[in-house]
């Protein structure tokens, strides 16, 4: 896919490649992504840059490249360039939310990833749209740190108003769903050890996907506010994986889904509700213990606040 960006442009010259962000984009750990950048390296695809990382190089080099001719062109995927580097900075941001508020300021991040501001803008957009910031007094651009005073807030809109869409979704969805989710959460349930990977996924199965179906946009802007948390537990999870003996929620989510599967809606809702507000405390060890344990660096298109 890397080779395949780069063919079709979606990778400009310039722009920067890091381990992280390629760990991040394919979910796998920074050994092979460094491997992958060293090899197109080798291939002169990506140069090392200045600082840390890689950057494109000339795209008059690419038509030597052995990576790229045995590459079909059927096969060409174009993406968007925000795409490419998106995870990464989600995940730069929300890791130290936990330590601080954050300012953004576009210009440096499109700089700094060897992109235009449209990029940056469009990276921007997304995570606004995923809750993760917002705009203040002076239309400048934030990541609110996760305090205790937040947090409390998140949840409580959350088991407000997810209880609400999750009545109208459960009309909508067959029960065939219900009976997926439920093996989902009963295989990890068995696992010895469940992947942080697979803990985001049985996440956004219930809170995301399954709510998508409530069928009103208006309730679902609403939930996906506070649903920021998602996006953090994202981070939180790989970072506190020896918290708990047993992922905690898996419970919670499997009483859930087998009172919907049993038709016991109002049953679920307090379920859900019950389930939301034990989160919270969880949400907060977990911050503490990642904020008392990471040191980031400095990175120039955040200012600390």
């Amino acid at each position: 896919m890397l080779v395949r960006d780069i063919r079709t442009g979606a990778y400009q010259r310039g722009m920067r490649l890091s381990e992280t962000q390629i760990a991040e984009r394919f979910s796998i750990s920074r050994a092979p992504a460094r491997q992958a950048l060293q090899e197109l390296e080798r291939d002169g695809l990506v140069r090392k840059a200045q600082g840390r990382g890689y950057e494109i190089s000339d795209c008059d080099r690419l038509g030597n490249s052995q990576l790229l001719a045995q590459l079909p062109l059927a096969e060409v995927e174009p993406r968007s360039s925000w795409e490419l580097i998106y995870p990464e900075v989600e995940l730069e941001i929300v890791s130290r939310t936990a330590l601080a508020s954050w300012r953004i300021n576009e210009a440096i991040l499109a700089r700094h990833y060897g992109v235009s501001r449209t990029v940056a803008r469009d990276v921007v957009a997304r995570l606004q749209e995923r809750g993760i910031v917002r705009k203040d007094q002076s239309a400048r651009w934030y990541a609110q740190a996760l305090t205790r005073d937040h947090i409390e807030e998140l949840y409580e809109l959350r088991w407000v108003l997810e209880p609400l869409a999750l009545q109208k979704a459960a009309q909508r969805v067959p029960s065939e769903h219900f009976t997926l989710l439920r093996r989902h959460l009963e295989e990890a349930l068995d696992a010895p050890q469940v992947p942080s990977e697979t803990l985001d996924r049985l996440e956004q199965e219930l809170h995301v996907d399954l709510l998508s179906h409530c069928g009103n946009q208006a309730l679902l802007r609403a939930v996906s506010l506070p649903q920021a948390l998602l996006v953090a537990h994202h981070f939180l999870y790989r970072q506190t994986s020896d918290m708990f003996a047993s992922e905690p929620f898996l419970p919670e989510h499997l009483t859930i889904i087998l009172n919907l599967e049993q038709g016991k809606l109002a049953m679920a809702c307090d379920a859900l509700v019950h389930h939301l507000q034990v989160s919270r405390q969880r949400a907060m060890l977990r911050i503490e213990a990642v904020a008392n344990s990471i040191t980031p660096a400095a990175l120039p298109y955040l200012e600390q606040l």
